[in-house]
This record gives C-alpha cells, structure tokens and sequence, in this order.
C-alpha cells in the first residue's frame, strides 16, 4: 500500500484538541500544545495517529515544520479510513508513492 498524503491547517494553543473541520480545503486541526520547540508538530503526529490506528513512526511530517499549513505522509492507511477517522473530507489527501 503506497503511503497517503494528508494536508492539515493547524492551530496552536487552541482549548483542547480536536479536528475542527475543514480551513481553505483541508482538514483543520485545533492542538492545546504550543508552537514552540516542536511541540505542536510532535502533538500533531501523536494525535493523527492515534485517530487512525497506527504506530507513531507510520506518520511522517514533509512540509510545513514552521507553518500551519502541514503535510503529512501516513503509511498503512487509506484515504477512506482518514476520511472516516477524522470525522472529515480529507481534501488534500491524496495517494502517491514516494519512491
């Protein structure tokens, strides 16, 4: 199975954390942990991971590291199964092979 695309728009420091639906066509994620030192990122990881059922290192960060603006590249799982994970249409979620 070739590893799925998943862009995300995040939001730091928000209440809790969530998905929040979808922001300029791509899921939106609300993450209580800062910014700062990597922390969001690591929590973002965490967090899709955990909604889809898959072991940490099968998700990846390969663009966005300093932007809210992110893309995610997640093995073992499906388009149909983010979308039914994450509650929403994953928009800028696509299937490509990285080799």
């Amino acid at each position: 199975m070739a590893p799925v695309r998943l862009a995300v728009y995040v939001q730091p420091r928000a209440s809790r954390t969530e998905v929040a639906g979808v922001h300029g066509g791509v899921i939106k994620i609300r993450l209580t942990a800062p910014a700062a030192e990597n922390a969001a990122n690591q929590a973002l990881i965490d967090f899709i991971a955990e909604h889809l059922g898959v072991a940490r290192r099968s998700v990846r960060l390969v663009a966005g590291a300093a932007s809210r603006r992110k893309v995610l590249e997640i093995e073992g799982v499906t388009v149909e199964a983010i979308e039914s994970a994450l509650g929403a249409p994953p928009r800028g979620a696509r299937s490509q092979s990285t080799r």
